[in-house]
């Protein structure tokens, strides 16, 4: 299962496009709702989440956790408790994060991406903490794929759905959603 925290002032793009992509290619995909069961999006549009933070008692059985960016959902995510703990458990059990535009300063704050490439919006780049950040659109290095913004949002998902999938499953879903 991977969950996909959602904050008032999300970026919607950044969230429902690995949503979609990863649920094309077989993945579990629940959102939770971090600042309640609706969130509004940075461009007021109104998403219910699958469950909310409180809901979730363990992450045992979690293959990655998607943190989408916008202001100030960002921040939003990372003043939550239980965001910052499922980030601390899947580093620590070496499960895949991705954080997209503003968001990878959340795991750059948390000291997360010392010696690892990574990116994020051009803004926040200066936030992502000891990291290697090359022109890169989307990148990935171990278990951390970082992304700058919404312009990448169908990469980012391919790239979480690649990582948990593989290839050819990624590959299909590309080619059925007609990207290049």
């Amino acid at each position: 299962m991977v969950y996909v925290f959602l904050a008032d002032g999300f970026e919607e793009i950044e969230a429902l496009t690995p949503v979609d992509i990863l649920r094309r290619g077989g993945v579990d995909v629940v959102t939770v709702g971090v600042t309640g069961r609706e969130a509004t999006s940075s461009h007021n549009i109104v998403v219910t989440a699958d469950i909310m933070e409180e809901e979730i008692d363990d992450f045992d059985g979690v293959e990655a956790i998607v943190l989408p960016g916008g202001m100030p959902g960002t921040t939003n995510l990372e003043a939550s408790e239980v965001v910052k703990e499922a980030i601390e458990y899947c580093s620590k059990n070496d499960i895949l994060i991705g954080a997209i535009c503003a968001a990878p300063s959340i795991l750059g704050h948390m000291g997360l991406l010392k010696g690892k490439h990574a990116t994020a919006f051009p803004s926040f780049q200066k936030e992502l903490d000891g990291a290697i950040c090359n022109n890169g659109f989307v990148e990935k290095d171990g278990k951390i794929i970082t992304a700058r913004g919404m312009g990448v949002s169908v990469e980012f998902g391919l790239e979480l759905l690649r990582e948990l999938k593989g290839n050819d499953v990624a590959n299909s879903v590309r080619n059925a959603i007609q990207c290049r």
